[in-house]
């Protein structure tokens, strides 16, 4: 039986995108995307035609995946965004990419997703000087996200957040690095979402 590690990267393989699902992982050379760009087992190499249903479900599938949701979290958040005015598609990528546990993840306050949803859990950040457990709490516009004083001094952390010093970051997030945190500069917009997904397609799929 295959451990969480190995299914996840072998989804990666099966998408045939980086989902960042192993965080430091999928940036190196052992990354299973760049190691073999296809899908694994006897038929791997061959090409499979996706059609309809086929592609909004790999489209669904793709952003759950990367943003580390079930299918009970997504569909709530795809309610959200249906009720919210705008495009649904958008509404959805840009609420997702707002949420704590992915905050978190991409100012390099943490591994990866999973990671980081593991330390919100236990209470190692604060926002707005205010301690957060919920993974999936939206962020709005000058929120300001750090450790707690007792997190900030733990050698683990201190030594995560040096290894990621180097990493881009998104430009709707400011990094005080030698502070351990991060500040919501402004909202994210479609633009500012880098995954290659085709929104439009769940939308499609959730309307019938």
């Amino acid at each position: 039986m295959a451990r969480y590690g190995e299914a996840v990267c072998r989804q990666c393989r099966v998408e045939r995108t980086k989902l960042f699902l192993k965080g430091e992982k999928c940036l190196s050379e052992k990354c299973p995307v760049e190691r073999r760009a296809y899908a694994p087992g006897q038929h791997g190499r061959a090409r499979k035609r996706i059609l309809g249903y086929g592609i909004q479900l790999r489209e669904k599938q793709k952003l759950k995946r990367y943003y580390g949701m079930t299918e009970r979290q997504f569909r709530f958040f795809f309610k959200r965004a249906e009720r919210k005015k705008g495009i649904t598609g958008e509404n959805l990528l840009t609420m997702l990419e707002r949420r704590l546990d992915n905050v978190v993840y991409l100012m390099g306050l943490a591994g990866s997703r999973r990671h980081s949803r593991q330390l919100i859990s236990h209470a190692h950040f604060l926002v707005n000087d205010r301690k957060v457990t919920i993974p999936s709490f939206l962020v709005s516009e000058g929120d300001v996200i750090t450790f707690k004083p007792r997190s900030a001094q733990s050698a683990k952390m201190k030594e995560l957040v040096e290894r990621n010093r180097g990493k881009t970051i998104p430009g709707w997030i400011e990094m005080d690095w030698d502070n351990m945190k991060g500040r919501i500069a402004a909202l994210p917009t479609r633009q500012d979402i880098s995954l290659s997904v085709e929104e439009h397609f769940i939308v499609e799929l959730y309307s019938k």
